[in-house]
């Protein structure tokens, strides 16, 4: 059996380790949450690591945490650089976090200096698709050896896999998407406070949106049954939209693109997270972008 460990059994984290232990791998989880882990475990009928040292015999690692930040710090710095002491040349580890496309590239060269490999491959699809098995996964890997080595894997997770070149570009694909999802997000939240105080019905209006050339993910699903409904329920977080959001406008200054609309939707989703919460549904975004619109009218 295919040993595989899995670092953050969060939200995402969980239900991808699920399908991993259904397919027939060997996992062995870990989490920073004191008992998390084994918890998990206890569920999935795995095994737990409380300190990364126990990932030690592990050929694949996978971590699923907040940034790229956090994810070099758990593969190259903490518990006394447990997991470069311990880990075999030739492990993989497969990052599907949402990260720094820059900071991947830097975590990578460090890992090679240990003889140890890093792929990137983050994830879309929300939690219904992570249990299901069915993600989207973005995958920045180079050699098609080593993409032949992570596709089982993967496989297990995700129905879509998408093969974007070298390390970064997974991470910087999560991102421009994230960030087109974000900028339409906040085309249609001023789309409906302007129609609202002309007069018009949001429901009606996300209707002529969907029967229309303004129609988009974000009119069929996230306006017409989280906005217009109040649910505000669709799993994903303002605070991680609104990373993935920050992500793509960086890297476009990074390598010194000029692009003025995503600087505008980094602005505005740093907004919405301040009024609304990190922890809040990325859909609350609408609240505080239309609250926004309507109280410069007032004012």
């Amino acid at each position: 059996m295919t040993r595989v460990g899995f670092i953050g059994v969060g939200t995402m984290g969980t239900p991808m380790a699920a399908n991993l232990v259904r397919k027939g791998f060997a996992v062995t989880l870990h989490d920073a949450a004191a008992g998390r882990a084994a918890q998990v475990a206890g569920e999935l009928g795995c095994a737990f690591a409380e300190s990364l040292g126990g990932l030690g015999a592990c050929e694949f690692v996978i971590t699923m945490l907040p940034d790229g930040k956090v994810v070099q710090e758990v593969l190259t710095r903490a518990e006394g650089q447990a997991l470069l002491n311990v880990m075999q040349r030739g492990t993989v580890f497969i990052d599907m976090s949402s990260a720094e496309p820059m900071l991947t590239r830097e975590t990578g060269a460090v890992l090679a200096g240990q003889g140890l490999t890093l792929v990137d491959a983050p994830v879309s699809g929300a939690r219904m698709r992570a249990e299901t098995g069915t993600l989207a996964i973005m995958i920045g890997c180079g050699p098609d050896e080593l993409l032949a080595k992570v596709t089982p894997v993967l496989s297990a997770m995700g129905s879509q896999l998408f093969v974007l070149g070298g390390l970064g570009n997974g991470h910087a694909m999560k991102a421009i998407n994230n960030i087109i999802a974000g900028a339409t997000m906040i085309a249609v939240a001023e789309g409906l406070a302007l129609g609202e105080n002309f007069g018009l019905d949001p429901r009606s209006m996300v209707d002529v949106l969907n029967a229309s050339t303004g129609r988009s993910f974000v009119t069929e699903l996230v306006a017409r049954d989280h906005v217009i409904t109040g649910r505000f329920a669709t799993g994903f977080a303002l605070g991680l939209l609104a990373k993935d959001v920050r992500i793509a406008a960086d890297l476009g200054e990074e390598i010194a693109l000029d692009l003025p609309l995503f600087r505008l939707a980094r602005e505005r989703f740093a907004f919405a997270r301040e009024v609304e919460g990190p922890a809040s549904d990325s859909s609350r975004a609408f609240v505080a972008i239309g609250a926004s619109a309507k109280s410069k009218r007032e004012g």
